[in-house]
């Protein structure tokens, strides 16, 4: 045991760490009483679709699990239950007239019919970190295996996979299988609703045929989409609980199926592969084809003007970072970080300026790069640098402040992110109370941007991590922390964290226990789910050996100090379960 007694003047970084803690405790209470009932309902007019649909709902519920995990209150972890619970009956008691699959329940085994990843990833974005905290709740283990399971062909009813071919059949897929034609304006917008005056929908539409033609040329969904890697979350994370090998052999042969799939495409990835397994077959040979591929381009209905919506990346990139926890083998990165360098090395002069293309399509009839912009094309750049560490790749990321931070430029970091984030945090409560809407005006996601859990912040400072956003990710980090006296996830209470260096082989980071009376004891994890190995730790210049997956130290009352620990990353097999648990 670590015993660190040297007297630490209490950090401003560490007291506004624990404020933002704190009023995230309070706000997440006053949010769930202001816009859910006491069944964990949603006090809003619950709809399908592409603009309001379940996803905006369980949006609602984004990071809270997450903020348990960071040491949030327990009674987050608990309204969360509440609300997903909830949110799982409202949407399986609710249906559509005019979307076909959705009649008998927008829900089916607690899980969507069938829609796109894009909002697959936002909905089960709180769900899947619930396994950071409660990886053993009975009823969370078997969901996570009954949803992967959509998709390993276990449900007779959601034969979504072809393993011939390696390919998920549609863009559209859930838990009543692939939709096997193209998709409609109306199986994205949902039934016909009234806007004006009532409504006001976020994307700005202004009617209801306003939301149709918005999704009125969403129609190439037949055939697998590289949206669809954001299923592999789901798989590992059923791999994560028990290391059964179906589920981590699944994950790699689809995902090695892309890899193969982008070499054979010239090192970019295909948006569209045929039921037949060949590349742009179910879009007319568009290897650049399908909804949110490179070539999705479309009108907005309410200007005219045209919208590049190559938005597959924005989630689908993850799927190479699940490959990596689960292999710790660089080529999926590699693979990544060559498709970066494909779209920008296409780089042209126009009218006296070097611009860099961010699509590849034929929408002005003739196929080229397009979407020409003044920045390379980065999409993913910060996960590409934190998964790899190479120099290569932090050029693409060097103006980022949390990577200026890390590399020493830019000191006032921490306290001006975390005095943002309580700006934040205190603007939105501020939205709240003076939010006019009620239930039967109020659509699934008009409080979205409401939702007080803001943990970016505390992630990167904290674990020396990605934020998680709403793209269906596993949470990646350097270091995840604990407290074994309370046997739960978290800073035990009155700790502070913070992480000042990440290099490939060391975290520097600081603890204190702020608490002038009582000792703290905590057990730091190397990654959130112990991929990491810790060599040894240097505290005050002793170098104490590890060689494991964690270690516990404890803090004397208002003491702390500066932890170098060296760390072999992605030497282990990713895990749920908490240190002390049985492995």
């Amino acid at each position: 045991m670590i015993y660190i007694n040297t007297p630490m003047v209490a950090p401003y970084w560490a007291l506004l760490e624990r404020e933002l803690l704190r009023t995230q405790n309070q706000a997440v209470e006053a949010f769930f009483h202001h816009y859910f009932d006491e069944r964990g309902y949603l006090l809003c007019v619950p709809r399908w679709g592409g603009n309001d649909g379940p996803d905006d709902a369980a949006e609602n519920l984004l990071n809270w699990t997450l903020l348990h995990a960071l040491g949030g209150a327990d009674r987050v972890l608990d309204l969360y239950k509440l609300g997903w619970e909830g949110h799982l009956r409202q949407y399986t008691e609710a249906k559509t007239l005019d979307v076909p699959f959705a009649r008998d329940g927008m829900y089916y085994k607690e899980f969507p019919v069938m829609f796109d990843w894009f909002h697959h990833s936002e909905a089960f974005s709180p769900f899947y970190l619930q396994a950071l905290s409660d990886p053993f709740d009975r009823i969370y283990q078997q969901r996570t295996r009954r949803y992967a399971g959509f998709y390993m062909n276990e449900d007779p009813q959601a034969q979504n996979y072809d393993p011939q071919h390696k390919i998920i059949r549609s863009m559209f897929n859930g838990s009543r299988g692939p939709l096997l034609r193209p998709a409609t304006g109306v199986d994205w917008a949902g039934d016909p609703i009234e806007v004006e005056g009532r409504f006001s929908p976020l994307h700005g539409e202004r009617t209801y045929a306003e939301m149709i033609t918005h999704f009125q040329d969403y129609n190439d969904v037949v055939g697998d989409n590289p949206l669809n890697l954001c299923v592999t979350t789901l798989t590992l994370n059923a791999y994560m609980l028990a290391h059964e090998s179906k589920y981590r052999e699944w994950t790699l042969e689809y995902i090695d199926a892309w890899l193969e799939r982008t070499a054979a495409n010239g090192g970019i990835i295909p948006t569209n592969v045929g039921l037949d397994g060949v590349i742009g077959s179910a879009a007319g040979g568009r290897w650049f084809g399908g909804v949110y591929g490179w070539g999705f381009s479309v009108i907005v209905p309410q200007t005219g003007a045209v919208a590049h919506r190559t938005y597959w990346h924005v989630r689908g990139l993850y799927g190479f970072g699940n490959a990596l926890l689960l292999t710790g083998d660089q080529k999926y990165v590699d693979c990544w970080r060559g498709v970066l360098d494909q779209f920008n090395a296409n780089a042209r002069q126009i009218e006296g300026r070097l611009l860099y293309p961010h699509s590849y399509g034929d929408y002005f009839g003739q196929a080229d790069w397009m979407n020409f912009q003044p920045t390379p094309f980065d999409s993913g750049a910060l996960e590409l640098y934190t998964w790899s560490m190479d120099d290569r790749d932090l050029a693409r990321v060097a103006d980022d402040p949390w990577v200026r931070y890390l590399n020493g430029q830019n000191p006032a970091h921490p306290v001006q992110a975390l005095q943002a984030a309580l700006d934040e945090l205190r603007h939105k409560m501020e939205l709240m109370h003076a939010d006019p809407t009620t239930p039967d005006t109020r659509l699934s996601d008009d409080m979205n941007h409401i939702n007080p859990a803001t943990t970016d912040a505390l992630i990167q400072l904290m674990l020396g991590g990605i934020p998680t956003g709403r793209s269906g990710c596993p949470l990646h980090c350097r270091l995840r922390y604990f407290d074994p006296e309370r046997q739960r996830a978290g800073l035990p209470e009155d700790v502070g964290a913070l992480v000042e260096k990440l290099s490939a082989e060391e975290v520097v980071v600081t603890l204190v226990n702020l608490s002038p009376l009582y000792e703290r004891t905590i057990t730091i994890q190397g990654g959130a789910y112990a991929e990491h190995q810790l060599q040894s730790v240097e505290v005050n210049g002793k170098v104490t050996r590890l060689g494991t997956t964690h270690f516990t130290l404890t803090l004397a009352p208002g003491c702390g100090s500066q932890l170098t620990i060296n760390t072999q990353r992605y030497a282990n097999q990713p895990t749920v379960a908490f240190p002390w648990s049985p492995r």
